[in-house]
């Protein structure tokens, strides 16, 4: 499985997969029937507290990262929702934040794939 990350403003490529919006909150000015979107995951998106606190501060983004993470290890079923969504082929997580280095996607993919190549450690990498 090959994981992406892409601003939900750019356009859908042909070759994005399947297209998982991992934001709580719909995009401000993306229409829905052009945002080709697949899945929606709210779930897996960091709580607004969370959210709120990283403020896409790149100083703030190690702290964010492992909050982050033990926010998704403490919600195994969004993790498992997250993880069907994305299916076994190619797929890119779709994020609304204009910094596209420190954002929730780009945390998400990291955790997705530490957690795949160490399945003991995530209780949910079977389903």
């Amino acid at each position: 499985m090959e994981i992406r990350v892409r601003r939900i403003y750019a356009p859908p490529a042909r070759d994005d997969g399947v297209r998982v919006l991992v934001d709580r909150l719909w995009p401000r000015g993306v229409a829905k029937s052009k945002a080709g979107v697949d899945h929606w995951v709210k779930a897996a998106a960091p709580s607004d507290e969370l959210r709120r606190w990283f403020g896409h501060q790149p100083g703030k983004w190690e702290g964010f990262r492992e909050r982050y993470f033990a926010e998704l290890d403490g919600n195994p079923a969004a993790v498992a929702e997250l993880r069907q969504a994305l299916g076994d082929g190619t797929a890119t997580l779709l994020f609304a934040a204009r910094d596209e280095r420190y954002n929730n996607a780009v945390a998400l993919r990291e955790y997705l794939e530490k957690r795949r190549s160490t399945p003991a450690a995530d209780p949910v990498a079977a389903c």
